[in-house]
């Protein structure tokens, strides 16, 4: 099982897509969501052309300039229900840890539709478990979050069987040769790590900055009573479908 810092993707997932769609300087990518850019680096390397859909537009803008460098990437603020391109435009098309905010009938027939015969569709998220052998301190930051992001949500563990019914969707909708795989890592922050890193998150962001300094000044407190460190057990699910 891996150790990380970040909120980054492990290499085995691309390793994986790479073996289902060969990338080259001529290939169209199309990546749903790109948020900060987690997920977009490895495409990148690969020389595709990748168009990325990200509908915040601060969001969009500091990702375009995180990747300013890289002339194959056009950052487009823009939902995919509102993206608009041509019948068989991509080789590839993924989302990470974003589909689920795409309405399923509209993102999967799109999907479809913009993909080239024997296009690959990839879709990917994070599921993360806090401090699993301390639940206590998971507990307690739980109900911070209840407090100021009500809408997080308990974490739960992710199963294989959810990772297969979330496969299986792609065949309603035309895809063939379904596929998935789980990953597994942990990761380990300091108070200081664990702050800076929920800082960059879109879900922290989207609230005020007054209630942000107030959770952030709540969880430092939180971790300094347990000891300053929290695990994060991480599990990581693929689903992978081709259009025919």
């Amino acid at each position: 099982m891996a150790e990380v810092k970040g909120l980054t993707y492990v290499p085995e997932i691309y390793e994986e897509i790479l073996k289902n769609v060969t990338l080259n300087d001529e290939s169209q990518v199309l990546e749903v969501g790109i948020g900060f850019g987690q997920a977009t680096a490895p495409i990148l390397a690969t020389d595709a052309n990748v168009t990325a859909l990200e509908p915040d537009e601060n969001v969009a803008k500091v990702c375009a300039e995180t990747f300013a460098d890289n002339e194959n990437l056009s950052v487009i603020t823009a939902k995919l229900e509102d993206y608009e391109a041509a019948d068989e435009t991509f080789d590839l098309v993924y989302s990470a840890s974003a589909f689920h905010e795409v309405k399923q009938d509209i993102g999967y027939t799109k999907a479809y539709a913009m993909l080239k015969k024997g296009g690959i569709f990839a879709r990917f998220s994070n599921h993360a478990m806090r401090s699993i052998e301390r639940p206590n301190l998971s507990a307690a930051i739980q109900k911070l979050y209840t407090i100021y992001l009500p809408k997080t949500g308990t974490p739960r563990p992710y199963k294989e069987v959810q990772a297969q019914k979330r496969a299986e969707i792609a065949l309603k909708y035309g895809f063939e040769e379904i596929s998935y795989k789980r990953y597994y890592r942990t990761r380990v922050y300091t108070t200081d790590e664990l702050i800076a890193y929920l800082a960059t998150d879109e879900d922290h962001l989207a609230i005020s900055k007054t209630k942000r300094e107030a959770f952030f000044n709540e969880l430092r407190k939180l971790m300094e009573r347990y000891g300053g460190k929290i695990t994060y057990y991480d599990t990581i699910d693929l689903q992978i479908a081709k259009k025919i």
